[in-house]
Parts: C-alpha cells; sequence; structure tokens
C-alpha cells in the first residue's frame, strides 16, 4: 500500500556528526545529538571513538579508537546513495582519522541533498583549552586538523585551538586590557584566514574572557567583515558547552540566519544553560543540565496541527 504524503511536510534534512560518543559527562555526541535533533534536523552520526567519560575531570577512562567502523560506515554510506545537509566534524581519535574524515569529504562535500545545495561543511577543531591540548591530542593529529580546517565552510575554534591552529602563543585574554585583547584575538583570526584556501570565510572564536567581567566571542562573516558577541560570564566552566554552541550555531545556519545571528543564539543559550546549571547540585565534569532546556530551541512551526 502507497503511503499518504501530506504536502506541507517534508523529511528532516540530515546532518552527519563526525564525532566521539562520551558515555557520561554530556559532551560530544551526547549533546550534538538532542540539540540538533530538537532544532529539526536528522543527526547521522559517525563516532570517532567510543569513551566511558571523557577526559575533563575523568580518570582511568575507557578509550577506543573507532577508525576501521568509521570506515565501514562511509562505505555503507556510499553504497546507499546518502547524502547530508551539513558535515560536522569535531574530535577525532587518533591522527588516523585525517585521512579517514578527508575521504568522507572527498565522498559526500560535494554531494547535494534534496534541496539541491552541497552540504555546508563545519569543523569544530576540538582540541584543548585553558591554553593546553587534550591528553588524547598528538602532534600528528593537531596538524591534521589543521589540514581539515582548509576545506571548511565554518570554522569554531575556542581560544586555545586557534592558538594551536596558527602556532600563535596563548595569552590570557582577562589579563589584557580589552583593547589588546580584542587585538590578539584579530590576529589570531587573521592568522586562521591565511589556513583557508578561501582566505576568509564564517569562523569564531569562542571564550574569550575579558577583564569587564564579560565572555566574547569574535566571529567573521563570509565578506570578511567581523563582530563581537559578549555575555555576562556566570563564574562556572563546564564541559560540552563548545559541543551545545557549535551545535546551535549550526542549527541556525541551516535554518536562514545570518552568522551574527546564529552566534548570538549560541551564545545565549549556552549562557542560558551555564547559569541554570550553577544552581544545581552535581559535579561541574558532568556537563551541563541541557535536559530541562532543549525545548527552547524547537522552532515555532515544529507542532503540526490537524495531522
Amino acid at each position: 500500500m502507497k503511503r499518504a504524503e501530506h504536502p506541507s511536510l517534508q523529511l528532516p534534512p540530515r546532518i552527519a556528526a563526525i564525532h566521539d560518543l562520551s558515555c557520561l559527562g554530556r559532551c560530544a555526541l551526547t549533546v550534538i545529538m538532542p540539540t540538533l535533533s530538537v532544532m529539526g534536523f536528522q543527526v547521522i552520526p559517525v563516532p570517532t571513538a567510543l569513551l566511558s567519560t571523557h577526559t575533563g575531570g575523568f580518570t582511568d577512562l575507557h578509550f577506543r579508537d573507532l577508525t576501521d567502523d568509521m570506515e565501514g560506515i562511509a562505505a555503507h554510506f556510499s553504497r546507499l546513495g546518502t547524502s547530508f545537509r551539513s558535515i560536522y566534524t569535531g574530535f577525532l581519535g587518533s591522527a588516523r582519522q585525517i585521512e579517514t574524515v578527508g575521504r568522507f569529504l572527498e565522498a559526500f562535500g560535494s554531494r547535494p541533498d534534496g534541496s539541491g545545495r552541497p552540504p555546508l561543511v563545519l569543523v569544530d577543531p576540538v582540541m584543548g583549552d585553558d591554553g593546553t591540548l587534550y591528553s588524547t591530542y598528538t602532534p600528528a593529529l593537531a596538524d591534521g586538523i589543521r589540514a581539515l580546517c582548509t576545506h571548511a565552510g565554518v570554522i569554531t575554534p575556542n581560544l586555545t585551538e586557534a592558538c594551536f591552529l596558527t602556532g600563535e602563543p596563548y595569552r590570557e585574554t582577562m589579563e589584557l586590557a580589552e583593547a589588546d585583547a580584542l587585538a590578539y584575538a584579530n590576529r589570531l583570526l587573521d592568522a586562521l584566514n591565511a589556513l583557508r584556501e578561501s582566505g576568509t570565510g564564517q569562523i569564531v572564536i569562542t571564550g574569550l574572557r575579558l577583564p569587564d567581567g564579560t565572555v566574547a566571542n569574535l566571529g567573521q562573516e563570509s565578506d570578511g567583515s567581523r563582530f563581537v558577541v559578549r555575555r555576562e560570564e556566570c563564574g562556572c566552566s563546564y564541559p560540552g558547552t563548545g559541543d551545545i554552541f557549535a551545535s546551535v550555531l549550526l542549527g541556525k545556519l541551516l535554518g536562514g540566519a545570518s552568522f551574527r545571528e546564529a552566534c548570538d543564539a549560541a551564545a545565549g543559550f549556552v549562557a542560558l544553560l551555564i547559569r541554570r546549571s550553577c544552581l544545581l547540585p552535581g559535579p561541574v565534569r558532568e556537563g551541563v543540565a541541557l535536559e530541562p532546556e532543549l525545548w527552547r530551541l524547537a522552532p515555532p512551526h515544529s507542532i503540526q496541527k490537524g495531522l
């Protein structure tokens, strides 16, 4: 029997999320999938590694590299003729995965989906924080992430990652005068542009702590124009907020928002999560309480009447 089709309904656009699965700690795929799903997208996970927890605040964790599994997943997707509205890459488990992700982008990065457009490629270079690389990162892996950024439509490094990508020395922006901190961040943006094949593109450097008690994100539009989005610092720092930021930003972009609007929405949602999570019991290492606030991201038209 042929299924009835409703003319006002469409299948959710697909996003391939190439990221790790950390079972405990609210980061990576465990926050990316619900965030983008509630925004109206079908998230197709391509797990890079399986971890019992993330690497921040936990010890003696279980870690399994899933490179061979990634190859098999990509091969099956190719046989199925799968296409994506976006490809979102994040934490990679080993230097071998750079070539694996490169082949994935080669296979699917120019294949249009139902919209007729090739997928938007977002690279979140999940490498480290507070001036230090994560324990699983090697110089070869860091070099590979830099290479991936050359082909991305959107890059979302934090301050630490922007420094490792460009070779610039890490500085605590809170210890600088605001004008000096923003000038430093703009130099990092200039250096990030030099990595790109196109010279400029949509980039945001997140987590710039300023002496006035705000946290700023310095963004750049495709035309090279720049902007600053600020929120008050909440006094707490949680793992996984960068993954949530990138997910909301991507969802808003695909929904038609400008890059500045998408960055502002992402910063606002993350700030709200941090403010509310600071009031709750439980260790910081388990991440923000995302679940009670996901409803805020649902698009107004998501509830279809009369079906």
